[in-house]
């Protein structure tokens, strides 16, 4: 690979070994929690799923937790159990990963984006009610709105909900970042100002199950509508079959669902690791600070944490000032291995939706902080000697 070519002039190597931008920890008690859902009688569809729902819902302070494959998969039922449908309209941020825009296409919908603000990277609230206003006269207002809280700090809820009851639209959390961050001193994910919010614990995500994701929600409806949907939806219940006299020992199939549940070794993996979460982002916060105070005075910025906010900080994004060489210091940071990564192209600019008919100039601030931008190492196993390595490179580079 291209990123371990690291040493091409020796003279101005600094780091001697690759530091990815994220990356997974497994301790003693995951491996033992896994080997006992490994020795036990269920491998899948087991107990430890429902056990790990449950702890998940405690943490985040919502009524219900339905586990599934991926956090695409959990934002797909989401939308599903909104009652998304084609010729609807799902808005959502252009600086994400594609899932939180391609689950409305997943439903036959049209998608379409809220610019950012430049200071956070999180939606701009300005521009949204623009958007909705205009959106209104022309009768396109969204069924559904999908805030995305970049890097693990969580959108204005409060204003975005607001927003919801005077133009009629449902509200998904994208919180994949997001898990054990607080907005107002709350946690992310209890639902107080959304339906439904969605976490992912794919492997650099802030708690892993390998692959996997959560949608939570505080209504029952909702909660069931994505239960079923998650496992092809087969209901085994006979108090809620369709056709009546079926015999107890039958099923039914009552719409079109799909395969994607958790599995127990993943859920075990995953309540294993969510005892440490307080940890894992109190690190997170700690390896922030650092990098804030050994950047003093770099021409860069760090994207802003809003006041009513606390990041878990999966991500750590800066972005270079416009007089920077931003292709050249990227690279020259790989050169050096240092895994730095663009959190996020825009997604109106990947070919799919220039298919579709977006195209640049679009959404001048998303594409403006697409190319200043890039995230720099953090995860909790990361050497404080390695967030100096990183920060004096970087610098270096700058200069």
């Amino acid at each position: 690979m291209k990123i371990f070519n690291l040493f091409k002039n020796k003279k101005n190597v600094i780091n001697k070994k690759y530091i990815p931008y994220g990356k997974h920890h497994i301790n003693k008690s995951d491996i033992e929690a896994i080997v006992s859902v490994l020795k036990s009688d269920y491998l899948t569809q087991g107990p430890i799923i429902e056990i790990f729902e449950r702890e998940i819902s405690k943490k985040v302070e919502s009524n219900y937790a339905i586990a599934v494959n991926s956090a695409t998969s959990a934002l797909h039922i989401a939308c599903l159990a909104l009652g998304l449908k084609k010729g609807e309209y799902l808005w959502t941020s252009s600086i994400t990963f594609v899932a939180s825009a391609n689950c409305g296409r997943y439903c036959g919908a049209e998608v379409d984006f809220i610019d950012i603000d430049q200071n956070s990277g999180l939606i701009s609230i300005e521009n949204l009610k623009s958007k909705l206003k205009k959106a209104k006269l022309e009768n396109k207002l969204p069924k559904i709105i999908i805030p995305v809280h970049l890097a693990g700090s969580s959108c204005d809820m409060k204003e975005i909900f607001k927003l919801s009851k005077i133009y009629g639209f449902s509200i998904i959390e994208d919180a994949s970042h997001a898990i054990g961050g607080g907005y107002e001193n709350q946690p992310v994910g209890n639902c107080k100002y959304s339906d439904i919010s969605i976490f992912s614990f794919h492997p650099v995500k802030i708690i892993t199950t390998a692959e996997g994701g959560v949608a939570v929600t505080n209504n029952k409806v909702y909660a069931q509508k994505m239960m079923d949907l998650r496992s092809h939806f087969i209901i085994k219940d006979s108090e809620r079959f369709i056709e009546k006299n079926t015999p107890d020992w039958r099923y039914e199939m009552q719409e079109l669902g799909f395969n994607y549940r958790m599995n127990d070794i993943q859920a075990a993996l995953g309540l294993s690791q969510l005892k440490r979460l307080d940890n894992i982002v109190m690190r997170r916060n700690k390896i922030y600070q650092k990098y804030k105070s050994l950047l003093k005075g770099s021409p860069l910025e760090f994207l802003e944490v809003p006041k009513n906010v606390y990041s878990s900080f999966h991500l750590v994004i800066v972005k270079l000032h416009e007089s920077k060489n931003y292709k050249s210091v990227f690279n020259g940071m790989r050169e050096n291995g240092i895994g730095v990564q663009l959190h996020y192209w825009p997604v109106h600019l990947q070919p799919y939706y220039k298919n579709l008919g977006f195209g640049e100039g679009d959404f001048v601030e998303a594409e403006k902080y697409a190319k200043r931008s890039f995230s720099l190492p953090v995860y909790p196993e990361l050497k404080d000697k390695d967030i100096e390595i990183t920060s004096k490179l970087l610098k270096n580079l700058l200069n």
